[in-house]
């Protein structure tokens, strides 16, 4: 959802990345993500993938226990605005390809394990030979020095739970680590890949050189983890989580209303604002009692306003406690079911929720705006080799060498189904010249 124009202002421009070419050589979650912001602001970004079968995100959707949908919603979302390049980069002239499209190329993300990039020819040292000018973006599991480089890891597991979130989110001590969801740690890590490109591009800009820069699922796993991270690095002493009865502070705790909806109480300023939440509960007295009169009193006596503020809560639905909360200035925060965020008008009235350009579906944009650029509205996510047949022509292939790969198995798709292109896809835009090497 753009924001509201005034009418009398001109007509946007080319949004801020037209002109520019990523190649998105990557899979399973991080460096796509990546990719795809940089086509929410207009980049054109040509996805490779293998013929057969394509990018194993593809399949995602369909795995056992994720949720039924007769959509491919993860590809739907990460895969928006993409251009799909059906090619084989274990063949000599599949790799061919991509070196001439790299000598085009402002941009090439890639996530595939360091041994794979060396013998497919797409290392860094392979590509900036090509083209010097190119951003090379490299995403890992665990970086790319020390003993772990080599190993191949999901956010699940070097995100999530080697850097101790997923320790420290269980409800309490006795229970089991708890289960990350997926994307959970990639699309973060995908916002610190873009944050690289971007810091990479400016320098660019100004010295006219490409560059190597990489991210690892596990350093921004320390990154989100950080407060605790740097905790143990000072030596800290960590306790374990009690179970939720006994928790240390009533006044950021979650509780249940009436209908069975959860919402958390965050009152940082709680000697302030606990004669506020006593009012708002119709609870005067508690101000004045001696057990909870003070926030050190409030500690000490947890556990029974834990279970006094239980049976307040519990009498009325979770309606009636966001009304009366929000009038009484207290900030707490509703625990969504899945049900809640496609109908969060919140969400769509500053852009999270945007309509896909076809107006079927509402999809997550990128979670940031530029005041002055727009965003292009996201289109379809492509089928597999969609634009394989417009590239290579582009690129000045024949129609009887497109034929010939084909029958190779080098290629595969055609041409994308007609619709409307982006405005300013292909645009040049000044500062992100192609810097085109030699074919």
């Amino acid at each position: 959802m753009q924001r509201p124009r005034d009418p009398v202002s001109p007509a946007p421009a080319a949004p801020i990345f037209a002109g520019l070419r990523v190649i998105d050589c990557a899979s399973f979650i991080a460096g796509p993500a990546a990719a795809t912001i940089l086509a929410d602001f207009g980049a054109e970004v040509i996805k490779i993938e293998p013929p057969i079968g394509g990018d194993p995100y593809r399949g995602l959707a369909a795995m056992p226990g994720q949720p039924a949908s007769p959509h491919n919603y993860n590809w739907l979302l990460d895969a928006r605005h993409k251009r799909s390049l059906a090619l084989d980069l274990k063949s000599p002239e599949g790799r061919a390809i991509l070196h001439r499209l790299v000598a085009s190329a402002d941009v090439f993300i890639t996530n595939m394990p360091l041994p794979v990039r060396g013998r497919l020819g797409i290392a860094h040292a392979d590509l900036a030979a090509r083209n010097p000018r190119l951003i090379y973006a490299s995403l890992t599991a665990y970086g790319e020095i020390g003993e772990e480089a080599g190993r191949t890891g999901f956010d699940s597991t070097a995100y999530w739970a080697r850097s101790g979130l997923m320790d420290q989110v269980r409800p309490s001590a006795d229970t089991p680590p708890a289960r990350s969801v997926p994307g959970m740690g990639d699309h973060p890590t995908a916002m610190a890949l873009y944050a690289a490109i971007v810091t990479a591009l400016l320098r660019r800009e100004r010295t006219g050189q490409g560059g190597h820069v990489e991210t690892s699922l596990l350093a921004n796993g320390l990154w989100s983890n950080a407060c605790f991270v740097q905790a143990a690095l000072c030596g800290a002493t960590f306790y374990p989580r009690p179970p939720r009865e006994q928790a240390p502070n009533a006044c950021t705790h979650h509780y249940q209303s009436s209908d069975g909806r959860w919402f958390i109480l965050s009152m940082l300023s709680e000697e302030r604002q606990f004669p506020d939440l006593a009012r708002a509960i119709g609870q005067e007295h508690l101000s004045e009692d001696p057990r909870f009169a003070t926030t050190a009193a409030r500690h000490a006596n947890a556990a029974p306003l834990i279970a006094l503020l239980d049976g307040v809560f519990a009498a009325q639905p979770l309606a009636h406690w966001r009304e009366t909360l929000d009038r009484h200035g207290l900030t707490f925060g509703i625990v969504a079911t899945m049900d809640d965020p496609p109908r969060d008008r919140q969400a769509r009235a500053i852009g999270a929720l945007v309509p896909l350009a076809e107006g079927a579906f509402l999809t997550v944009s990128s979670p940031f705006q530029i005041a002055g650029e727009h965003k292009i509205p996201p289109r379809r996510a492509p089928e597999l080799g969609a634009d394989t047949n417009s590239i290579l022509r582009e690129m000045g292939v024949s129609e009887a060498e497109i034929e010939r790969l084909r029958g190779l198995g080098v290629v595969a798709g055609g041409d994308s189904l007609p619709g409307p292109r982006i405005p300013g896809m292909m645009q040049e835009r000044p500062g992100y010249d192609r810097g085109c090497a030699p074919a």
